[in-house]
């Protein structure tokens, strides 16, 4: 089976991630997300499937820093710990680093934009979009800011 990464931060972006769930069991998955109060049931839910990059807010800018050093360098091992053929993301900045990790290293990127925007880019968007092998926006009105994007429709059930 092809081993398929699923990356998302916590919050709204992992919520539209796990409506990707039925794909889990088509593929060798793995979920990487950040760790925090809201998303511990994973472990139990996705057992041995499920990795966390620490959370962080830039908020904080100076303490930001140091913990996106520390999930950079976690992406690292985590990257070839599972060494995905496919990464797929709904974003934000947990996302980032290892879709280019994985670009360089032969993976295909699917990027999600989110649900949320309709007629803007988000960072992660902007980021992503130069590198993904397939960018898919749930809006139609995003083909004009994405040109080269695929609309796939709301992924919420």
């Amino acid at each position: 089976m092809k081993k398929v990464l699923f990356i998302s931060s916590t919050g709204g972006h992992l919520n539209e991630l796990l409506q990707l769930s039925p794909l889990f069991e088509k593929y060798d998955y793995h979920i990487i997300t950040e760790k925090d109060k809201t998303n511990e049931y994973l472990e139990d839910k996705y057992a041995g499937k499920v990795s966390y990059l620490p959370y962080g807010t830039r908020s904080h800018l100076i303490k930001y820093i140091f913990i996106y050093f520390y999930l950079i360098i976690k992406t690292i091992f985590l990257y070839f710990k599972i060494h995905p053929k496919v990464i797929v993301t709904t974003g934000t900045h947990t996302a980032g680093p290892m879709c280019y990790l994985g670009k360089i290293f032969g993976s295909k990127i699917i990027y999600i934009e989110t649900f949320a925007n309709i007629n803007r880019k988000t960072a992660t968007g902007r980021l992503i979009y130069p590198i993904a092998d397939l960018f898919i926006v749930q809006w139609e009105e995003m083909l004009k800011i994405y040109p080269k994007a695929v609309y796939g429709g709301q992924i919420f059930q």
